[in-house]
């Protein structure tokens, strides 16, 4: 692969991994999909090639592990949301309280939700 070529890549990967930082802040999540195979694809060809320019490389290199960081912190949050809506669903069904005594009681609550019409 030619130099010029090459630095094709860089500027082009540089830019995606912009592109993912934008959208990863924005929580437009949804784009990353498509966002990859570009980035394979880019990765896997500046990999087949040897550089001289090692300042870009772990410029590039820090913006992926930035990256990264950013989307570790998303799927934190995605699992936090999960756990949360679990923990309603499991709650909604019943009342925990705590008795005279102070051992923890579960109180069962009635959860249909039906209107009787009366005429």
């Amino acid at each position: 692969m030619s130099d010029y070529k090459s630095e094709l890549n860089v500027d082009a990967l540089d830019a995606l991994l912009e592109e993912e930082r934008t959208a990863l802040l924005s929580g437009a999540l949804d784009k990353l999909t498509d966002m990859l195979p570009r980035k394979e694809a880019l990765i896997d060809a500046l990999n087949g090639v040897p550089h001289a320019d090692i300042p870009t490389l772990q410029s590039l290199d820090i913006k992926v592990k930035r990256n990264q960081l950013l989307l570790d912190g998303a799927l934190e949050g995605i699992r936090n949301v999960a756990e949360r809506l679990a923990t309603l669903r499991r709650l909604r069904g019943s009342l925990e309280t705590y008795g005279s005594d102070g051992k923890k009681r579960n109180i069962g609550v009635d959860t249909d939700h039906s209107v009787e019409k009366r005429a």
